[in-house]
């Protein structure tokens, strides 16, 4: 704590402990003002300008140390100075008074708080970002919420200072000149108790509410607003429709029709979407069959004098694709109408809020759900489109190993894709604009995962930044401005994989001006709604996050929150997203890494376990790779986790059952692990952070114990 903060302390305990020392309490009283009432009015005649800033002083001083007695000085200003005045100067002196409070909790405690718990403040944090003056507001307006503890808790929030002395004041008003006018009829009183009668509590607590009341007053305006435009039908034929099969889509068709409800479900291409047919389904069935001729060239390594395998990239190809059939009946037509879906294969239009065409008929629908998930961006650099590319939807369709492959993009897509097609003998040459792959993980993961690509022969260009696509002599080349100089890149075929960007065109989404984000995502609110409060997107539509389980996560709100409007909602959970990217090694993570940690000013402790010590990545020649654990300082609460090694994607479930139920590592610790196996190395981990959180005084104290009764006869 630094100096500042040390004085404006001592400076507050002195004043408390004067008021403590002195008995100044004891002048603050109901009945001590009753007894004094004639003197006071008689002083304030004699001396109105010092008594008014006497007055005015000792109540800013009660006020801002959150002193007992407030209510009293309120009724012995309405006693000394009428109505008017007293409410004037109760009314300036109370704000400026809860305003130096609120800057002191601020100055002395904010920062601390907001460090410590800052990951579980985050939404109230953003509340009152959006919304803090309404609450503010509503709090003073009721006398029965101690206003102290408002001045203390609001100055660890981001709430401007002006917005919260302006609010506080206007808000504090009505209080005010009750317990002004109180004070002014204080020779009728014969308690503190007879302000607040029942009747007039309760017009507070109305008085309270309101402002709550006319929120959703204004909500159902603006909602009106918004419809006024668009026929609303006096029946519908559904209760929702879903616009898109994949993942997001699936999810929310399947709830909706487990809990009875009227569904859709259209999609012009295929089902499944791009997860079952050119995503996560296609690529873990390539990095399969990849991994398992890497490990015939480790033969040695594992005790073998050789193993050969002889294989077509044709034939890996076609097993790609039988792979897909095999799983194609999880999300067929034929699964979803058994399930009680209206599946409907053809191209929608939103029309309007109501209405969606497709196939020359239209559907009137109380709710509409988008998941028309995202395509492969493709960046505009000049010759691209000439030497043509590959991405991620069509590169399933080659049936000849490209003998150059040059990947754009360091993401899970470029990585995972380009490490397969090394393996089965393509030269990958890897370019990305910064200085490392995976630029979202911590630098030490990446570079795991980077010395395993180098290991295997994979070229990485580092800072290089696309200039020119060319055909130059029948040779394709890329001119890339790197170092302040240009350097050529050839390659026979370029695999782009810089990102994905969201489907937002083609079925009506601009004739209805809903808002996109910067970067071209569908604009939702915390409950998926976008500006019409019946239409929802999920999935990569929308982001935040480009994951299939998370636009499956999404898809549950998007259904019930649709399905249940005007009876309850549920704004979307985002603080346990658990990720993979399937290199090898392979790299697990859920919540924050320390990238992450820093961007957002949390602090943390880190906890490092590395596999080279683990029983069974020995036996298997898998000793490398790590466990990371971010912790909350001093205590063993989990926020975030990265595992890199075998089976990382299943071993970060243990952390992120951990962090979504709320046990740490103390518990982890106290978990048996079977023997042996990869999943110890969570336990181990927890075992190292207990090691540096050990009570070193009570351990000493116990040594002396075995000590003692080492002596004893």
């Amino acid at each position: 704590m630094d100096l500042r903060r040390v004085t404006l302390l001592l400076l507050i305990a002195i004043l408390i402990t004067l008021f403590s020392v002195f008995d100044l309490g004891a002048y603050l009283t109901f009945e001590q003002l009753k007894g004094q009432q004639a003197a006071l009015q008689s002083w304030r005649e004699a001396n109105p300008t010092l008594s008014v800033g006497l007055f005015f002083a000792v109540y800013v001083m009660v006020t801002a140390l959150s002193l007992p007695g407030a209510m009293v000085m309120t009724l012995a200003v309405g006693a000394v100075f009428g109505l008017f005045w007293g409410v004037l100067l109760v009314s300036f002196a109370s704000t400026l008074g809860a305003t130096l409070a609120f800057l002191m909790a601020r100055f002395l405690l904010r920062d601390w708080v907001q460090k410590r718990f800052g990951d579980r403040l985050q939404a109230l944090n953003d509340g009152i970002e959006e919304n803090g003056s309404f609450y503010l507001f509503t709090l003073r307006l009721v006398p029965l919420f101690p206003f102290f503890v408002i001045n203390l808790l609001m100055g660890l929030t981001p709430i401007r200072t002006f917005t919260y002395a302006w609010v506080s004041q206007v808000g504090m008003l009505a209080g005010t000149i009750v317990f002004v006018n109180a004070g002014t009829q204080l020779a009728a009183l014969e308690s503190p108790a007879g302000i607040l009668s029942p009747v007039l509590l309760g017009s507070f607590i109305l008085l309270g509410i309101f402002p709550l009341i006319a929120k959703k007053i204004v909500n159902r305006i603006q909602v009106q607003r918004v419809l006024a435009d668009w026929p609303k039908p006096r029946s519908f034929d559904r209760n929702m429709v879903v616009i898109g099969a994949g993942s997001g889509g699936l999810v929310t068709a399947y709830i909706a029709a487990a809990i009875k409800a009227n569904v859709s479900l259209i999609e012009k291409n295929k089902m499944g979407g791009d997860c079952l047919n050119t995503g996560c389904v296609p690529s873990k069935a390539l990095i399969r069959s990849a991994r398992f001729l890497a490990l015939t060239k480790r033969a040695q390594e594992l005790g073998f004098k050789s193993v050969t395998a002889e294989f077509d990239f044709a034939d890996m190809m076609e097993r790609v694709q039988s792979v897909i059939k095999q799983v194609e009946p999880h999300d067929s037509v034929e699964r979803y109408r058994s399930l009680g879906v209206d599946v409907i294969q053809g191209e929608a239009t939103i029309t309007s809020p109501y209405t969606v065409d497709v196939n020359g008929r239209t559907l009137t629908t109380k709710n509409i759900v988008i998941a028309t998930g995202a395509r492969p961006a493709v960046p505009p650099i000049p010759g691209l489109d000439k030497v043509g590319y590959l991405t991620s939807d069509n590169i399933w369709e080659l049936r000849v190993l490209p003998p150059r492959l040059l990947v754009l993009g360091g993401g899970p897509i470029g990585c995972e894709l380009a490490q397969c097609f090394a393996r089965f003998g393509s030269e990958v040459t890897m370019l990305v604009r910064g200085p490392r792959l995976m630029r979202r993980e911590d630098e030490e993961v990446a570079n795991l995962v980077m010395d395993r690509f180098r290991a295997e022969g994979m070229i990485l260009r580092l800072n290089h930044t696309m200039v020119e696509f060319r055909e130059e002599g029948g040779e394709k080349i890329l001119t890339c401005e790197h170092n302040g100089g240009e350097v050529d890149v050839p390659f026979d075929q370029v695999l782009v994989a810089i990102g994905r960007k969201a489907n937002v065109t083609g079925f009506g989404l601009e004739s209805l001006d809903i808002p996109l984000r910067k970067n071209g995502t569908i604009e939702v609110n915390d409950y998926l709604q976008t500006r019409y409060p019946n239409i929802y997107a999920v999935g990569d539509v929308t982001g935040p996050f480009q994951f299939t389980h998370t636009a499956a996560h999404q898809a549950w709100y998007a259904a019930v929150n649709g399905l249940f409007s005007g009876i309850k909602r549920f704004r979307v959970d985002y603080s346990v997203i658990p990720h993979a990217m399937f290199t090898e090694p392979e790299v697990g993570r859920v919540g924050l890494n320390e990238v992450e940690a820093k961007e957002q000013g949390i602090v943390y402790e880190v906890t490092r376990y590395d596999l080279s010590d683990l029983d069974r990545a020995i036996a298997e020649s898998e000793a490398h790779g790590l466990v990371k654990v971010l912790t909350v300082p001093g205590k063993d609460r989990i926020i975030g986790a990265t595992i890199v090694g075998e089976h990382a994607g299943e071993l970060v479930g243990e952390f992120t059952a951990a962090m979504k139920h709320g046990y740490g590592m103390n518990k982890i610790l106290g978990t048996i692990h079977i023997y042996p196996t990869m999943l110890e190395a969570n336990k181990y981990a927890a075992g190292v952070w207990k090691r540096a959180h050990s009570p070193q005084k009570l351990l000493q104290w116990v040594e002396r114990f075995h000590a003692w009764r080492l002596r004893r006869l």
